[in-house]
């Protein structure tokens, strides 16, 4: 049970349309959005995806595949009808310029796209027939739509759906629930059901089988009959019978299978490919061992042979600068023995010189002193017996005078 958004195409494009009537009121002379809005209620009124709103006699309703949506008529007309003047047009068409050229290609008449001739008119036909030729905006798109339709349903086109995480435009902040809605409303939950119900991977039996052999072991597989090989293939790797049909030509897998397959497939290849690069590793290192063995040996062999070489030339030349160091050292003490020797007979001569000179002086010190000694000595004495000899005569006199008074007194009695 799905839902089918054909009526609501039906209702925009058919003959008595929502489009087809826009672009009928812009053909009229009075046409007016109000107009446009009183057609549509009287041609579209039994169809299911279009209403009329209670409150408002200027606008419509139309039910999409997300919800109603509700459209104002005010400026449908001017906007449909194209602005553009033709002679514009005609000028960007005949343009040297290649890609504005290819821009306008589509644009007005036949007649129009043509350069102008040498005269520079355009044929009356043209001239007359702009406005008749002249597409609207709706018309423009349903052509530019129905084009587009052919080119997918030629083709096998893989869609791209853009959701925004917010729409405050903000980084790192995702709203769930916008999403949820954003994907809703473009349909993708329900494509993704109608996709999960039915069988939507698809195989023929050769590409099953080139894609997937990886997988099937030798038994399996039948020369010459890949409907065969591919039945033991997915018999063996899928269990559940109801997640594949065989048909004719082809191989149908419900959703999700094809990705368990391609799980196993590159967990398959994974597994070889990490054997082949471990022999490979071991193949490639083992050579590289034994290469680096072979040059570590030779490296060995050549650095011993250098080592041994410069032990003995160490041993040669601290033979000969032991040699050579007894020698200067010997010469060095000699010249030092020398020079102290005459350092210390130098300073000899000058403490025995000095010592000669002072004992000199202390010589003749001592005998001028001996001499001044002699010479006090001498006055002192001489002052000691001129005063010893000056008491003498002074006590002999006084002794002499006691004697003489006493003889004196004698004589007197």
């Amino acid at each position: 049970d799905y839902y089918d958004n054909q009526p609501c195409i039906d209702l925009i494009e058919s003959k008595l349309g929502v489009l087809a009537l826009l672009d009928e009121e812009c053909r009229m002379p009075k046409g007016s959005d109000k107009s446009w809005v009183d057609k549509l209620y009287d041609k579209c009124k039994n169809w299911e995806h279009f209403s009329k709103p209670r409150l408002s006699q200027t606008a419509f309703l139309v039910r999409h595949f997300a919800d109603k949506v509700e459209y104002e008529c005010d400026g449908f007309l001017h906007k449909n009808r194209d602005t553009v003047m033709e002679e514009q047009v005609v000028i960007l068409k005949a343009s040297k310029n290649k890609l504005v050229s290819n821009l306008f290609i589509s644009e007005g008449p036949d007649t129009l796209g043509a350069p102008p001739a040498r005269g520079g008119k355009l044929p009356p036909s043209a001239a007359g027939n702009k406005k008749a030729h002249k597409k609207t905006v709706g018309s423009q798109f349903r052509d530019s739509l129905n084009l587009l339709m052919d080119n997918l349903n030629s083709t096998n086109p893989h869609y791209v759906r853009c959701i925004k995480p917010n729409d405050a435009k903000e980084a790192f902040f995702f709203d769930n629930a916008r999403a949820v809605q954003q994907l809703r409303a473009c349909g993708v939950l329900e494509t993704v059901r109608i996709s999960a119900a039915g069988y939507p991977s698809r195989w023929t039996y050769q590409d099953f089988y080139v894609r997937y052999r990886v997988l099937c072991h030798s038994k399996d597989v039948k020369q010459g009959d890949y409907r065969k090989t591919c039945e033991n293939i997915v018999a063996r790797l899928i269990p559940d019978p109801d997640k594949y049909q065989f048909g004719k030509n082809k191989l149908f897998f419900r959703a999700g299978q094809v990705a368990f397959m391609e799980k196993l497939r590159s967990d398959k290849l994974k597994a070889c490919g990490i054997t082949i690069q471990k022999n490979v590793k071991m193949w490639l290192h083992r050579k590289k061992y034994l290469k680096i063995q072979a040059a570590t040996g030779t490296i060995q062999r050549w650095v011993r042979g250098h080592i041994a070489r410069r032990k003995v030339t160490d041993i040669r030349r601290n033979k000969a600068a032991v040699k050579m160091q007894a020698m200067v050292r010997g010469w060095l003490q000699l010249k030092k023995y020398q020079k102290m020797r005459k350092l210390a007979i130098g300073l000899q001569a000058q403490i025995r010189g000095w010592k000669a000179r002072r004992e000199y002086v202390e010589m003749k010190r001592n005998k001028a002193a001996l001499t001044i000694q002699t010479r006090v000595r001498g006055w002192l004495q001489r002052k000691r017996y001129e005063r010893s000899l000056k008491m003498i005569v002074m006590v002999q006199s006084a002794v002499r005078r006691y004697l003489a008074r006493k003889e004196l007194r004698k004589l007197k009695i």
